[in-house]
């Protein structure tokens, strides 16, 4: 019985725990800005942890001592040290310390990697802009940075209001269309990240997040040198068939796939769909069935999302487009 008791201790002591890292937890920094926000999230709450257990045992020995050995707590030295100086000293030192955390975070650095990021209607629309002879391009709902090199993300909103939040990077930062602001981090080591909209914007608001994906430098610019190129050609007959029914459902009108006519800009960009961890802004990984299976009835799916459900395709024609899509690497 005795190591049952201790089992379900250990339990009751993890779950609370188990939150505090992972892909999406402010508790697991992954860079400088996020380290000093967690520094002083800790510091807060050691310092309110003092002061209720300090304010809780007075209260208690207020209620249960005897009247004679209470006397002191109504004294007039009681209430100038208690009541005045305790927390006058204790704020005094918090402040600055949260003054100083205030000013070292999202600071622009020198050598930035720039980074352009819309909030729509419930996606991210991802832009890289040319930088040192490498050329422009486009993604969704995926932030690739390289470690150790400073990033500055430029964002606004095309539609309604977002709030940008990596939580393992640093605060949140409001989207606000026809308003531009910057978020400044540093990625300290590689990983996965995952990013939310921290501000409701509609039906789908909870279903509106991105990856951040830390790379080595090496790494990041072999990524950035393919994404820069137009998509690769079909290798097969079948994804060939794939993207002539891309066409013919008039995907292009929306979508642009660099390298090929499909020039629209209402959508993501799909030059490189394939390569991208998930697809639904962070719902599902992307793979051949839950391509096919958004293209038909993405309106089930995430209902609001401004993309129509396609049911009108035959299976055999949902797989060679879902496949040529997923071709597009």
């Amino acid at each position: 019985m005795d190591s049952v008791a201790r089992r379900a201790a250990g339990l009751l002591w993890a779950l609370p725990v188990a939150g505090c890292g992972g892909v999406q937890s402010a508790l697991d920094p992954a860079g400088g800005d996020a380290t000093g926000i967690y520094r002083l999230t800790i510091v807060m709450t050691a310092g309110a942890t003092l002061i209720f257990i300090v304010v809780t045992a007075l209260l208690l020995y207020a209620i249960f001592a005897p009247p004679e050995r209470r006397a002191w707590l109504g004294s007039r030295r009681t209430i100038v040290y208690g009541g005045l100086a305790f927390p006058v000293v204790t704020l005094s030192l918090l402040l600055p310390y949260g003054l100083l955390v205030m000013r070292d975070t999202d600071v622009p650095r020198p050598g930035a990697l720039r980074i352009e990021v819309i909030g729509e209607q419930y996606w991210w629309r991802v832009r890289y802009p040319a930088e040192d002879g490498q050329a422009e391009f486009s993604t969704a709902n995926e932030l690739v940075v390289p470690i150790g090199r400073p990033i500055t993300v430029s964002v606004t909103a095309a539609d309604v209001i977002h709030s940008f939040w990596i939580p393992n990077f640093g605060g949140k930062i409001d989207m606000i269309p026809g308003r531009i602001n910057r978020f400044n981090f540093t990625a300290e080591r590689p990983g996965i990240y995952r990013g939310v909209c921290a501000e409701f914007c509609g039906d789908q608001h909870a279903r509106m997040a991105f990856d951040v994906v830390a790379l080595e430098p090496a790494a990041f610019a072999s990524w950035r040198s393919t994404q820069a190129q137009p998509a690769p050609e079909p290798a097969i007959p079948f994804l060939a068939r794939g993207g002539e029914l891309f066409r013919a459902g008039g995907c292009g009108s929306c979508h642009v796939v660099r390298g090929t006519e499909a020039n629209g800009r209402f959508g993501p960009d799909l030059t490189h769909v394939g390569s991208r961890r998930t697809i639904g802004a962070g719902q599902f990984p992307n793979n051949i069935g839950t391509l096919a299976g958004w293209v038909a009835n993405v309106q089930h799916i995430k209902p609001g999302a401004r993309m129509p459900s396609y049911g009108s395709f035959t299976g055999e024609d949902l797989r060679a487009l879902a496949g040529y899509l997923e071709s597009l690497k």
